[in-house]
């Protein structure tokens, strides 16, 4: 599973306000049936819709994919082309951008079900190649289902999950439904799981319909017709409008327009919002890679923080205030950040709160009730083993304070408060700048705790200029040293108090897209094994600023270079303990981790290019982790 796609060109006709207006922008579904007519009749061509889907795919690839494909339905036909491999691969192959017909679905698989084949690639059929579907999610009952269908005689073709969706649509079909829709009314309650389809028949006069359960599904709206994908960054570039469905909801797509029907299958009306217009500036801007091009961007996201909504920070930060006991669950790097937060609570506001990872927050669940808080930190909002957490903390009557990226998304809507970073678009499977929104939102909140919050965006804009000035030298300084250093297996990140959480922040990043064994640790902890590990040689990188750790940290980087370590500092002081001294500016000892992370994201960049990796695409991550 990974993003889903589909199009189709409609006549359907939207109303806008003006972008002053708070008037609601209403649908006029299927009123203007005579405009493709007049577009035949004056002999203007209608587009096809491979080209914006193999687009869409692209934009798509961040979330990483191991293979992919496109259906298109053309004249009464079902037409499928996918192969294993990149899409510029699969597309100089399959001539995806080519594939005929007004109407079409896409989608970069990765793998969950069945090894990387070209079978197991989507889009999926049914046998006779009447309906074809692209998903997302996990149909954790198909073993039953697959082997219901085989019983009575239908052969599948893949090892996927995903196969069973479109047999037991064509099934249904088979039996008297007179429409698909009718056919996934009656399949839907089967599907146990987590999923997010969109299914398209050649029958059915061209309808694509899109259904969600658990995972995210939007539909925009644009000159050229609808988009439903399971990310908006799929059709952002054209799409001005957009409308998120809820679980259980149904978007049915035709050439007249679209409907939108509830879990009961009542017609329902959606409003629909605007797409924010950060989402759809996607290119690298001249840079060689998108990381780079994010780190960069890292000054900017920290001044957007600073000038973000009061009431949504006053608002969640009321509500930690009141909580006996406050949690926050996160993965990866949005963990880390967590870590930091954490600190800043403690520090500037004495709330004192637990930070847990979410592939093991249920195992803690037991301890959560209506006094609980639970700060739930996810980039894409899409993360299953936070959202698993989040639906135990809210059975158990726990608040949920959701911090989010992705302007819709699962986790949004699950939270009691929504406060949204803003960071815009990271094409960068390794997190760069949505870890420096994360915490700098973070020290907001512990500033709002104690009714200080213009106080905390002032000190945000001023590390922002300083993020800002840093970091137009440490080119110069960094990409010699990972030649230097490149050929080395094991590298050692340690750090005291908040700077902890950035070594292990640091160590992340240099696994994820170098390949190199990298660890990050308090420095305290050095000793009580790591120390074993240390040979002539051995890279060790200390975060250690001028705050209340630099001496004890200082002293634990002294314990490493007496065995031979090759000491990395990351500091606003020199020590002659360095080997290599990664200069930043002095600012406030909370606003360290801000300024401080941004080398290490570089040292791991310029590490990856020295080893020939590419820092964008690491092997084997993809950017949302939406399975457990």
């Amino acid at each position: 599973m990974c993003g889903i796609i589909g199009f189709c060109r409609t006549s359907e006709m939207w109303v806008a306000p003006s972008l002053d207006s708070a008037a609601p922008v209403v649908p006029l579904v299927g009123a203007m049936h005579q405009t493709l007519i007049a577009n035949h009749a004056a002999g203007i061509s209608v587009p096809i819709a491979s080209p914006l889907v193999l687009e869409g795919l692209r934009r798509l690839e961040y979330r990483g994919y191991d293979s992919a494909g496109i259906a298109s339905v053309d004249n009464g036909s079902l037409l499928v082309r996918k192969d294993i491999g990149a899409i510029a691969e699969v597309d100089a192959l399959q001539q995806l951008g080519l594939m005929p017909g007004t109407i079409a679905v896409g989608h970069t698989r990765w793998a969950t079900h069945g090894s990387v084949t070209q079978a197991n690639a989507h889009p999926h059929t049914d046998m006779a190649g009447r309906v074809v579907v692209v998903h997302n999610g996990i149909i954790e009952n198909y073993e039953e289902l697959r082997d219901g269908l085989h019983a009575e005689g239908i052969v599948f073709r893949s090892d996927t999950d995903s196969e069973v969706i479109p047999q037991l649509f064509a099934r249904e079909l088979g039996d008297g439904c007179a429409t698909l829709e009718e056919a996934v009314r009656l399949v839907c309650p089967r599907l146990q799981g987590p999923y997010a389809f969109v299914v398209l028949s050649a029958h059915d006069g061209g309808t694509m319909i899109g259904v969600r359960k658990g995972n995210p599904l939007v539909v925009g709206f644009s000159d050229h017709g609808v988009f439903l994908s399971s990310d908006v960054l799929a059709f952002s570039e054209h799409a001005r409008w957009m409308v998120s469905l809820t679980d259980g909801e149904m978007a049915i797509v035709t050439s007249s327009g679209v409907r939108f029907l509830n879990p009961d299958g009542v017609e329902v009306v959606k409003i629909p919002s605007m797409v924010d217009c950060v989402w759809a500036d996607v290119g690298r801007d001249g840079y060689g890679h998108y990381m780079l091009k994010e780190i960069l961007e890292q000054p900017s996201v920290v001044s957007r923080c600073g000038h973000g909504d009061n009431d949504l920070l006053v608002d969640a930060a009321l509500a930690i205030l009141g909580a006996r006991q406050v949690v926050f669950t996160a993965c990866g790097t949005s963990r880390h950040a967590s870590l930091i937060g954490r600190y800043f609570f403690s520090k500037v506001a004495r709330q004192f709160s637990d930070v847990v990872m979410a592939s093991e927050f249920g195992y803690f669940a037991a301890s959560l009730n209506s006094q609980t808080v639970v700060i739930a930190v996810s980039q894409s909002g899409e993360t299953a083993d936070v959202i698993a957490g989040v639906k135990l903390a809210k059975e158990a009557g726990a608040r949920v304070v959701s911090v989010v990226n992705r302007p819709s998304c699962v986790l949004a809507e699950m939270g009691d408060y929504l406060v949204k970073l803003g960071c815009g678009a990271e094409i960068g499977v390794a997190a760069t700048k949505t870890f420096t929104g994360q915490i700098s939102l973070f020290y907001l909140l512990a500033h709002a705790m104690v009714n200080k919050l213009q106080l905390g965006r002032s000190n945000l804009e001023q590390a922002g200029i300083l993020l800002h000035e840093l970091l137009q030298g440490l080119g110069d300084g960094l990409e010699p040293l990972a030649l230097r250093l490149r050929d080395r297996e094991h590298l050692y990140y340690i750090g005291r108090g908040v700077n902890f959480a950035v070594a292990m922040e640091g160590a992340l990043k240099m696994k994820e897209i170098s390949y190199i064994h990298a660890e990050g640790m308090p420095a305290g902890e050095l000793k009580h094994g790591t120390l074993a590990l240390i040979e002539k040689g051995t890279p060790v990188v200390a975060i250690c600023p001028n705050d209340e750790t630099h001496a004890e940290t200082i002293s634990n980087a002294m314990e490493a270079k007496v065995r031979g370590a090759y000491v990395i500092g990351v500091s606003d002081v020199e020590s002659r303990v360095f080997d290599h001294w990664i200069r930043m500016p002095a600012v406030s000892s909370l606003l360290y981790p801000i300024i401080a992370v941004a080398p290490l994201q570089l040292f791991a960049y310029h590490m990856a290019l020295a080893r020939g990796c590419d820092p964008d695409r690491p092997r084997n991550l993809a950017k949302s982790v939406t399975v457990k």
